[in-house]
C-alpha cells in the first residue's frame, strides 16, 4: 500500500474498562485497532515522539476495532490533571466572583478519568454535582519558562472534557478546590485525542452542553479571559509540564450553579457535550452505592 502521512490525527482508545486498546480513525471515520503498533495512548507514547511513528502508517491496512466497542478517556493514566477557574468571562460573571487578574490553578485527581459516555456518579451526601464543558489541552513535551509566542509549539493535541464539579465539596468545605473536582468518573475525556495540527485556531471553537435536551452551555473559545498560549506561557512559569499533562482550560456560562434558582445533578440526567472538531460524550448520572 501507499504510506500518505496523516498530518490530522485522531486518537481513540477503546474497549473494556481496564482492558482499552489503542485505536485511530481512518479518514471514513472507522476506528481502526494500534495495538499491533503501539502498546497504548499514553504520556509515554507522546514522550517518545510514536506519534510521528502512527503518523506514517498506513492506517487502512490496520484491523478495524469491534463496531459496539466502548470509547474510553483517550489519554491512558496522564501525569496531571490541571484545570483553570473562572476562564471565560460570562461565567466569571454567573458566579458573582471576579474576573481574575492571572489565571486561577487547580487540580483534579487522576483517578477521576472516565470515558466519553461513562456513567457520572453523584458522589455520597453530594446534592450539588455540576456540569462544565471545557476545551482539554494535551501537553506534548516538556514545557518550563515557556514564552507565550512559542506556547502553542508545547501543545500536542486537543480535546472534549467534562469538568464536573460538586460545588459544596470545592467551595463550602475549606481548603482546595480540589476536593469537589475528583470524584470517580469526573473526568470523562475524549472520545478523540485530535492532534493540534487539525486545530487551526484553539481561541475559535464552538463548546457547547444538554441537560435532557435542553441546551444549557452554548458558547465559543474566543470567550476565554486567558487564552491556551497565555495558560500554557503562565503555567510554565510555575511548573514543568509534561508529556501527557491535561489542562482544562475552563468552561463557559451555563453551569448549574449559575442558574437562578441553582440546578444541579440528579440520578437519570443526561448531559451531551461538544467541543467542535473535537467530539461529543453523553453521560447519564447516577447514584453512588
Amino acid at each position: 500500500g501507499s504510506t500518505k502521512k496523516v498530518l490530522h490525527m485522531k486518537l481513540v482508545r477503546f474497549g473494556p474498562m481496564g482492558d482499552e486498546k489503542p485505536g485511530v480513525l481512518d479518514k471514513d471515520g472507522n476506528l481502526r485497532d494500534l495495538s499491533g503498533i503501539v502498546s497504548d495512548i499514553d504520556s509515554s507514547l507522546i514522550a517518545s515522539g510514536g506519534l510521528n511513528d502512527i503518523r506514517s502508517l498506513n492506517v487502512e491496512n490496520l484491523p478495524m476495532a469491534p463496531k459496539e466497542a466502548r470509547i474510553s478517556s483517550c489519554l491512558a493514566s496522564v501525569p496531571n490533571f490541571f484545570c483553570v477557574g473562572l476562564n471565560y468571562t460570562k461565567h466569571a460573571e454567573e458566579t458573582g466572583m471576579a474576573i481574575p487578574k492571572e489565571p486561577i490553578l487547580f487540580s483534579k485527581a487522576t483517578s477521576c478519568l472516565s470515558g466519553p459516555n461513562d456513567p457520572v456518579i453523584i458522589p455520597r451526601k453530594s446534592t450539588t454535582t455540576d456540569w462544565e464543558v471545557e476545551l482539554g489541552v494535551i501537553i506534548g513535551k516538556p514545557a518550563l519558562y515557556v514564552d507565550e509566542a512559542d506556547a502553542l509549539d508545547y501543545v500536542a493535541g486537543y480535546c472534549t472534557i467534562n469538568d464536573v464539579s460538586e460545588r459544596e465539596f470545592q467551595a463550602e468545605r475549606g481548603g482546595q478546590w480540589i476536593k469537589g473536582k475528583s470524584a470517580p468518573t469526573f473526568g470523562p475525556v475524549g472520545p478523540w485525542f485530535v492532534t493540534a495540527d487539525e486545530i487551526q485556531d484553539p481561541q475559535n471553537l464552538d463548546l457547547e452542553l444538554s441537560l435532557n435536551g435542553e441546551k444549557v452551555q452554548n458558547s465559543n473559545t474566543s470567550d476565554m479571559i486567558f487564552s491556551v498560549r497565555e495558560v500554557v506561557s503562565y503555567m510554565s512559569q510555575f511548573m514543568l509540564l509534561m508529556p501527557g499533562d491535561i489542562i482544562a482550560t475552563g468552561t463557559p456560562s451555563g453551569v448549574g450553579m449559575g442558574m437562578s434558582p441553582q440546578r444541579f445533578l440528579r440520578a437519570g440526567d443526561v448531559m451531551e457535550l461538544t467541543v467542535q472538531g473535537l467530539g461529543s460524550q453523553r453521560q447519564v448520572a447516577q447514584a453512588a452505592d
